[in-house]
C-alpha cells in the first residue's frame, strides 16, 4: 500500500484530517475501554524496534501507525552513516518508553518503499502517524536534533491524533502481541461508516445527509460535525471551474459570494492561509447581511481544519478585530 500525503507542510489533506479524527476517536475510546477492563497487555522494549519488508509494510507500520507513532529508518549494510544512526535510533526507541515505534527499512531489499517514499539517499527518516507519512530528516544528525524532532513528533501524535504510545514492561516476553482491547460499537457507527463511504465514492450529497443523520441524535458528535463540514465543502466546490471562480472573485473584491467560492477553493487546494486571509478581508468590506454570511462560512472553514490548528487559532484573533 502506497504511504500517502507525504507532503505535509502548510497543506490540509481532508483525507488526513479525516483519518486523525477517526484515530483519535478510536484511540479514546481503546483508551476508556482498556481502563475498563483493567489494563491492557504490554509489549516488551525489544519489540520497540522491528524490521519492515514489503509484505508486512501495512500490518507492521500502517494498521500501528492508528496506536503509535512509527519512526521509519530506511537504512543499508554498505551505508556507513546508517552505522552510526541506527544504533542511535535503537537505543532511543527504548529510552522513549513506547512513545514511538522504531520501524527499520533495508532498502536493498526493499526498492518500492523506498520509491514510494521519494528517498533519495539514506539514511533517511520518516515517521507515519495515523496512516499519514512525513518526512523527518535525511542524512546525519546530531543526537540533540534527533531528540528534538521525536519530541515534537510525539507531542503532535498524541495531542492531534490522540496516540498516547504503547505500554512497555520490561518482564514481557519479547514478541508476544499485546491483547487489543475491543471497543464496543457505538450506536452510530453504522451511519458514520456509510458517509465515510459515500464521501470515497464521491456522493458528497450522501455523506451529507448521513452526517445529518448522526447530528440529529447526537448534535454533539465530534465525528459526524468534522464530517458533515468536510462533505458539505466538496459538495460546494465539486463541478465549479476554478479558473471562472478565480476569476470573478479577482474581478469582484466586494462580491461576498464571490470571495467565498474563492475561498473554498482555497482550502480544498491546501492555500489554507489564503482562504482565511480572503474571508477576513471579505468581512471587513461587507455589510449588513452579507457580513454574516462571510463569517459563517468563515467558521464553517474553521470547523473543517479542526480548532487545535493554530492558523485557526490566529485566524479567529484577525476575524475578531476585523468584527470589533
Amino acid at each position: 500500500m502506497q504511504p500517502r500525503n507525504m507532503s505535509m507542510s502548510g497543506v490540509v489533506d481532508l483525507a488526513a484530517v479525516k483519518a486523525a479524527q477517526e484515530a483519535k476517536a478510536k484511540a479514546e475510546q481503546a483508551r476508556a475501554e482498556t481502563a475498563r477492563q483493567g489494563g491492557a497487555g504490554a509489549v516488551s522494549p525489544a519489540d520497540l524496534v522491528i524490521d519492515v519488508d514489503e509484505a508486512g509494510f501495512e500490518r507492521d507500520v500502517l494498521q500501528r501507525s492508528a496506536e503509535v507513532p512509527v519512526v521509519i529508518d530506511f537504512w543499508a549494510e554498505w551505508c556507513e552513516p546508517c552505522k552510526q544512526l541506527s544504533p542511535l535510533l535503537e537505543r532511543l526507541a527504548v529510552e522513549y518508553n513506547g512513545r514511538f515505534l522504531l520501524a527499520k527499512i533495508d532498502v536493498d531489499a526493499n526498492q518500492m518503499l523506498m520509491q514510494q517514499f521519494g528517498v533519495q539517499g539514506i539514511p533517511a527518516v520518516f515517521a507515519v502517524v495515523a496512516g499519514q507519512a512525513l518526512p523527518l530528516f535525511q542524512g546525519a544528525a546530531g543526537e540533540g536534533q534527533i531528540r528534538e524532532t521525536l519530541d515534537q513528533l510525539v507531542t503532535v501524535a498524541e495531542q492531534r491524533f490522540g496516540l498516547t504510545g504503547l505500554t512497555v514492561d520490561p518482564d514481557a516476553e519479547p514478541g508476544a502481541a499485546p491483547a487489543a482491547p475491543t471497543v464496543a460499537a457505538g450506536p452510530h457507527d453504522v451511519l458514520l461508516e456509510a458517509a465515510v463511504q459515500a464521501l470515497d465514492a464521491g456522493d458528497f450529497a450522501g455523506a451529507v445527509q448521513a452526517y445529518k443523520n448522526v447530528l440529529s441524535d447526537d448534535p454533539s458528535n465530534s465525528e459526524a460535525k468534522l464530517g458533515l463540514a468536510q462533505a458539505e465543502l466538496l459538495q460546494r466546490v465539486q463541478g465549479a471551474d476554478p479558473q471562472q471562480v478565480r476569476k470573478d472573485a479577482a474581478e469582484k473584491p466586494s462580491d461576498a459570494q464571490a470571495q467565498i467560492a474563492a475561498a473554498d477553493l482555497d482550502l480544498v487546494g491546501g492555500h489554507v492561509e489564503d482562504a482565511f486571509g480572503r474571508l477576513i478581508e471579505a468581512v471587513r468590506r461587507a455589510v449588513g447581511d452579507d457580513r454574516d454570511t462571510v463569517r459563517i462560512r468563515l467558521l464553517e472553514l474553521f470547523e473543517v481544519v479542526g480548532a487545535d490548528d493554530p492558523r485557526v487559532a490566529a485566524a479567529r484573533r484577525a476575524l475578531a478585530r476585523a468584527l470589533f
